[in-house]
């Protein structure tokens, strides 16, 4: 097959939540482990590891433009040709296993790693942790960020429940970080922590990153602070989100702990995060596509992500808000309209995948909660729309799902 015919194959033949949500999930790991059986057996952290001369892989979900943003060493994307030759080693096999898309996504990035032989490898879990695909692997550390409402069909209707899932990540005796404290999650960590005897860290006890005030579109400086001693002195960070700040606090305790079993310098890591975007080619987090008007994509989507774009728009200075908003049909909509701000211009649309949510349905929905706007056909329409609409001053904002942000970027 050429790589198109690839990518067909694997969207198509097989089951892909990203694309068609609940009838892709498994609840059990049977599959992973049959398929790395057959095989024989986020950002910041793998821009460190680079700069400080390691052989660094890259797993991450969902991608936003091309699949092989998924796999990455040294933020270089894995080849077409070998997404087309693991696909046609395995094929029979995958389609008698009954694979899903994210399944076998995995076991090519483990197969390539372990080809190319790297020094160490940054894996993302995809959703949840206990039952995912990539927890058969022993890490040398594990982070668990910050806990809130999302796929609570599969993961739980309480952060207590969806905490219990990601803390399936914990291994015996590998050291855990965990990057908030929540008082209904925080015991939770602590006790599996304690059953598998796991060294437990809350980043947020130990770190604080304190933002410095400059002006920039390109950049945000932190100083950075271990147990109330400064750590790291005007940290550069081209990541613009203000939700950023919690996770370098995460990013800082972890490396904190690998430093010395890695013989990271200070200048590896301030290097590190410094060239987040170029070493790793992040996409979609607070991105800015465009000064004139100020453009911006974010790819956050529930009610914890759309709280903290809305909350950083808040504290920015703009005439107009162009507001181009498409979301799936399995999150909890209502909830995340109700935090949008009503003096906003809205352009409704539907990212062109099956989990998309009808724009007129959005539009109807939102009207309900004093929202106005238009409906659009497609994300592009949308998007080509608010920009020639939008004068010197406004702001343009792209975001409600990774679906509506990969389709602009």
């Amino acid at each position: 097959m050429t790589y198109q015919e690839t990518l067909e194959w694997m969207f198509n033949k097989l089951p892909m939540y990203q694309r068609i949500g609940a009838a892709a999930y498994k609840a059990d790991l049977n599959n992973t482990i049959q398929l790395l059986n057959l095989l024989d057996n986020s950002h910041m952290l793998a821009s460190v590891f680079q700069e400080a001369g390691y052989k660094t892989g890259l797993y991450t979900s969902p991608h936003l433009r091309d699949f092989r943003e998924r796999i990455r060493i040294n933020g270089e994307m894995i080849p077409e040709e070998n997404v087309v030759q693991f696909i046609d080693t395995y094929k029979e096999k995958f389609e008698a296993m009954e694979l899903s898309f994210f399944e076998m996504t995995v076991g090519m990035a483990f197969d390539y790693f372990s080809k190319e032989k790297i020094d160490i490898a940054i894996v993302e879990v995809g959703m949840g942790g206990r039952l995912d695909s990539t927890n058969l692997i022993t890490p040398e550390l594990s982070v668990i960020t910050n806990i809130d409402f999302d796929h609570m069909k599969f993961l739980g209707d309480t952060r207590a429940k969806i905490a219990y899932e990601k803390a399936g990540i914990i291994k015996p005796n590998i050291p855990v970080v965990i990057g908030e404290t929540h008082p209904e999650t925080e015991q939770v960590f602590i006790d599996k922590a304690k059953e598998v005897n796991s060294p437990i860290y809350f980043a947020d006890q130990i770190f604080d990153c304190d933002k410095i005030h400059i002006e920039s579109n390109s950049e945000q400086q932190y100083d950075v602070w271990k147990n109330s001693e400064l750590y790291m002195e005007a940290l550069e960070l081209p990541l613009m989100g203000n939700y950023q700040q919690k996770n370098l606090t995460t990013v800082m305790c972890a490396l904190d702990l690998l430093r010395e079993k890695f013989n990271l310098s200070d200048d590896d890591i301030r290097d590190g995060i410094g060239r987040v975007i170029r070493n790793t080619h992040l996409m979609g987090r607070w991105q800015i596509l465009n000064k004139d008007p100020l453009t911006i994509a974010d790819t956050g989507h529930n009610v914890a992500g759309i709280t903290e774009v809305v909350k950083q728009l808040a504290e920015m200075q703009y005439d107009k808000l162009h507001f181009v908003l498409g979301m799936v049909n399995d999150k909890d909509i209502d909830s995340v309209l109700q935090l949008l701000p009503h003096g906003a211009e809205y352009y409704f649309c539907k990212a062109d995948i099956p989990r998309g949510l009808d724009a007129n349905i959005l539009a109807q929905k939102a009207f309900d909660m004093g929202l106005r706007g238009q409906v659009f056909e497609s994300v592009s329409h949308a998007y080509r729309s608010a920009v020639n609409n939008a004068h010197f001053g406004d702001i343009v904002f792209i975001g409600g799902s990774n679906f509506t942000v990969a389709e602009v970027v």
